[in-house]
Order: structure tokens, then C-alpha cells, then sequence
């Protein structure tokens, strides 16, 4: 391939959308006005932008959880200005969901990619997750109207409850569900299982997304 063959087939498309990807692990956000997105996801960005930290209460975003409490949050970013912003995070795959007015998804803090700022949101830890489970320690509640991005190792696979996943490979649920967590039943000597902690999803109605991979 000649460097001008190479140039114009990997430019970024046109497009009108405010999230459009420019390939299945990167997205283009259209920015005119402000945006959310997650802090270190930027790879490049064209026009004139600004980047605003939004980690804590004290930034002026309600629902963010201090530092203390968490140790751990989900760092997000306002960026605010005009022109196109790249982002991406560990070259997982981009899933761009609409939700209808009053629709809500919870997601899994470290598989929040970008939502619009016209998305109410708000972050709390789950609720009988030890340390001992990494993944899920906080997680983001969206409500609509607007467009989330989220962010998948592989493609995933959405099921039905009841159900019990992985904390490390849950991505997100419906929020009429309310998971409780479950400890292997069997004591185990010598060499475990690694499937210690479950979550639990119980009822006949929402949906859990799952990943083909572990966030350790």
C-alpha cells in the first residue's frame, strides 16, 4: 500500500452524528458545546477543546463520589469547545446505545466510554461487593434521553435473568435489576476455581451484559 492509498483510506469519515466510530475501538465525539468522557481516553482531537477533570462532589457534578470513599471512583472528564475529540481505551470495542426517555443502564465504572452531557447520571459503590472482587467496585447509573458509549473486551453477550456472571466480566444491567452477591459453596483445598464471588441476578425480565474477558 502507497502512503497516499495509506492516508486516505484510514482519514476519519464525515459524518453529522455527535458519537460516530471511526472503526469498531475508536470513537469520533462531535463536539459543540460539552460532553463527558473518560479521563485518559483522549488519543487526539482537532479545533479547539478543553479537558475538565470531574472526580469528586467538589467538582460540580452531583452524584460523584469522593476519592475517600471509593479510593478507587471513575474518573471522567468534561471536554468543552468545538471540534472533533478521539477516544479510546485498551483497543476494546465501542457500543453506542440510545436510551429513550426515562430509560436507565447501569455500567460497570471502567466501561464507561463517553455519554452526552443531557445524560442524568450519577455514581455509587454496589452495594455488598467486597474487595475482593475488582471489578464493579463503583458503577454508573444513566437515564435518558440521550446516547452512552460503553466499552467491551471482544463482542459481548447479553442475557436474561436469573443469572449469575463474573464481577470481573460484568458490564452492565438494567436497573430494574438489583444483583446480590454469592460465594462459591464449595470449600476448596489446594487449587481454587477463581470463581469465588458471583453476581447474582434473579426475576425473568431486564438484562446483564457480559464480556469474554476478566478486568483484573
Amino acid at each position: 500500500m502507497d502512503l497516499e492509498t495509506f492516508t486516505e483510506s484510514n482519514a476519519p469519515e464525515e459524518g453529522g452524528e455527535q458519537f460516530q466510530k471511526e472503526n469498531n475501538r475508536l470513537l469520533d465525539v462531535h463536539v459543540d458545546g460539552t460532553v463527558m468522557v473518560k479521563a485518559g481516553s483522549m488519543i487526539g482531537y482537532t479545533g479547539d477543546i478543553t479537558f475538565t477533570g470531574k472526580s469528586s462532589a467538589e467538582g460540580g457534578i452531583t452524584g460523584f463520589l469522593k476519592e475517600a470513599v471509593t479510593n478507587e471512583g471513575t474518573p471522567v472528564m468534561e471536554a468543552e469547545g468545538s471540534g472533533h475529540l478521539y477516544v479510546a481505551d485498551r483497543g476494546k470495542k465501542i457500543q453506542i446505545l440510545d436510551l429513550d426517555e426515562g430509560e436507565s443502564i447501569s455500567v460497570n465504572g471502567d466501561d464507561i466510554l463517553a455519554f452526552e452531557s443531557a445524560i442524568e447520571y450519577e455514581i455509587s459503590t454496589i452495594s455488598g461487593l467486597s474487595e475482593a472482587a475488582s471489578g464493579g467496585l463503583t458503577n454508573v447509573y444513566l437515564t435518558g434521553p440521550g446516547q452512552v458509549v460503553i466499552l467491551t473486551h471482544g463482542d459481548p453477550l447479553v442475557v436474561t435473568p436469573p443469572v449469575f456472571t463474573d464481577p470481573d466480566a460484568t458490564v452492565a444491567w438494567s436497573t430494574n435489576l438489583s444483583p446480590s452477591f454469592a460465594t462459591n459453596k464449595k470449600f476448596e483445598i489446594g487449587q481454587t476455581s477463581g470463581e469465588g464471588i458471583q453476581m447474582e441476578f434473579t426475576g425473568s425480565e431486564g438484562f446483564v451484559v457480559i464480556q469474554p474477558h476478566e478486568e483484573k
